[in-house]
This record gives structure tokens, C-alpha cells and sequence, in this order.
């Protein structure tokens, strides 16, 4: 039987979360953008299939910056 690994804990893999509606809303206005403007992530990824990311959502990515502290990115999901 194989073992199963939980990528989430993986020390490289930055911490991801699926947005609200609102906040992907709040998000879409801040920066002027629609949603198929963001960059891309497939619902078939390792860390979208662990955290049940469905297409048309939009994930936050924060990771942790030397310079910044703290660096945010997003994610529009997208069918594969």
C-alpha cells in the first residue's frame, strides 16, 4: 500500500486558501482585473486538489518574503 503524502507540509509549499466571494470580488476591484487576467493554476494541481479548489475560484498564495515579509499572489482555478 502506497503512503500517502499530505504536499500541504511540505516546507516549500506556501499556504494557499480559496477565497470567499467577497474577497475575490474585493480583490478583482483592487486591482482592475477579471478574473481570467490573473495567472492560472489547474484544479488538477497537487495543492488545489488538497484544499478542494473548484474552477472559477480564486486562491490567495502567501509566502514568506526575506525583503517584504510577507508576499501575496493569486491564483484564477481553471478546468484541466
Amino acid at each position: 500500500m502506497a503512503k500517502v503524502f499530505d504536499v500541504m507540509k511540505h516546507d516549500l509549499v506556501p499556504k494557499h486558501e480559496v477565497l470567499s466571494d467577497e474577497d475575490a470580488r474585493a480583490v478583482l476591484e483592487k486591482y482592475g482585473v477579471n478574473p481570467d487576467q490573473l495567472p492560472r493554476i489547474y484544479a488538477s494541481d497537487p495543492v488545489a486538489r488538497s484544499i478542494r479548489a473548484r474552477p472559477g475560484q480564486i486562491l490567495r498564495i502567501r509566502r514568506k518574503s526575506p525583503t517584504a515579509g510577507e508576499a501575496v499572489a493569486y491564483r484564477f482555478v481553471v478546468g484541466d
